[in-house]
């Protein structure tokens, strides 16, 4: 039986036994973190041997006998071109190599963007009216980003495809809206990713902004956590059909490749998007760490090296999404929760009873298991229906997820059994 068809005595016995169980795990004073997407020490061990490299023995040189100690290769070396080219399955002309943190590249842009517009448009500073599309539940540093600058944010449903096409080009209809967040495989915190279908309607829609932007943060083309991973559409190659190619900024960085803040990032885009980022990044900067590409470059060699590695990190992740969800798993049957089976990426996402979310939040809280804020995956901090929650397994040991998984679950039912009790008072 489901917990709606249950009687109120019934509810009332089940919710008391709950606490028993939660007021003792609650005495052991535990400190266990599910709120961000972090490796743990095993899976980071596996990049050490990048750390170790002793780089000069080659000579600090590039291909093109660019010397990386100095200035020079402002846009990034050739060879690290190359090897994001094939990690992406992009064309290396394409890519502007920047700094560690493709957030960042993805913050100057928009911050371009507002004081010069993008190629052929004016500075979106001077529209005061301007809106972004927010894909939800979503990554919630993106919708920091927009709302900083002053952006309104529009949330559009995810769906098993990918965002909700018909409302996103509803909304694109409006000469206001200026782009879209998109994290198309493996979706944060879903595990979606976009079909063919969803990326050719975003690159062939109509919109009635000239200078839309689809910022495509494919921060998870290579992190496939089973055998057979998802496949991505080549959105360039979509676009190039429908002459929608300045549309596209793609970001990635092999931050979750190899670590966390000490990895390379990039910007992929147009020659015409490309001319304006180089002509804006060459105030800002003579150039990126030409050190750190020629490591990762020295270090990994080709894409076939990169996805051997990659499959060692995805079995890493598999064995803790295997954990969490089997955890999880004794949620089913109870009429009060879903979640996610992502093949790759890093999260769970979990949907709870609606109205019950931030209760959640704090009885795992005041039992020791940090989870990321409830509504911090919809615009401004707000989940209108108070039901999604993203988990991380990553990071703990897999003891340390178990337990926390287990006062989780835990939670989901106490807050759905005070929530039912209380309706029918």
């Amino acid at each position: 039986m489901t917990y709606q068809e249950k009687n109120r005595e019934a509810l009332k016995e089940e919710l008391d036994r709950l606490l028993s169980i939660y007021h003792k795990s609650r005495a052991k004073g535990l400190s266990l973190d599910l709120s961000r997407g972090k490796p743990n020490g095993e899976q980071l061990s596996l990049t050490d041997g990048l750390l170790d490299l002793p780089l000069l023995s080659e000579g600090a040189r590039s291909r093109d006998g660019i010397d990386c100690r100095n200035y020079g290769a402002f846009d990034g070396l050739s060879e690290m071109k190359e090897l994001l080219g094939e990690i992406y399955g992009i064309d290396p002309a394409r890519i502007f190599v920047g700094g560690n943190s493709s957030l960042q590249l993805m913050y100057d842009a928009l911050a371009r963007a507002m004081l010069f517009g993008v190629p052929g448009g004016e500075p979106w500073v001077l529209e005061p009216g301007r809106k972004w599309i927010c894909v939800v539940p979503g990554y919630d540093r993106h919708f920091r980003v927009t709302e900083e600058f002053g952006f309104e944010l529009l949330s559009v449903p995810m769906t098993p495809d990918g965002p909700d096409m018909d409302t996103v080009e509803r909304l694109a209809a409006d000469p206001a809206v200026k782009g879209i967040w998109c994290v198309p495989k493996y979706s944060n915190p879903t595990g979606n990713t976009y079909t063919e279908t969803t990326v050719r309607r975003l690159v062939a829609m109509k919109t009635a902004a000239p200078d839309f932007r689809i910022f495509w943060d494919n921060a998870y083309a290579v992190h496939d956590a089973t055998e057979q991973g998802d496949t991505l559409a080549d959105i360039f190659a979509l676009a190039k059909e429908y002459g929608t190619e300045d549309r596209v900024l793609y970001f990635g960085s092999t931050s979750k490749i190899s670590f966390p803040g000490g990895g390379v990032a990039m910007v992929a885009a147009s020659e015409r998007n490309l001319a304006d980022i180089r002509a804006r990044v060459g105030v800002e900067t003579i150039g990126y760490d030409k050190i750190n590409q020629l490591r990762h470059v020295r270090y990994f060699r080709d894409g076939k090296n990169v996805r051997e590695h990659m499959k060692k990190l995805g079995k890493c992740v598999r064995e803790k999404f295997d954990i969490a969800l089997t955890e999880l798993s004794a949620l089913d049957g109870c009429g009060i929760a879903s979640y996610t089976n992502p093949r790759g990426g890093y999260f769970i996402s979990l949907d709870v009873l609606p109205g019950t979310a931030k209760r959640v939040y704090a009885l795992c809280r005041d039992a020791g298991v940090i989870l990321t804020p409830a509504g911090a995956t919809y615009p401004y901090g707000k989940d209108p229906e108070d039901k999604n929650l993203r988990l991380a397994p990553t990071y703990p040991t897999s003891d340390d997820l178990r337990a926390a998984t287990k006062i989780l679950v835990l939670a989901v039912k106490i807050a759905a059994l005070e929530k039912l009790l209380a309706s029918e008072a």
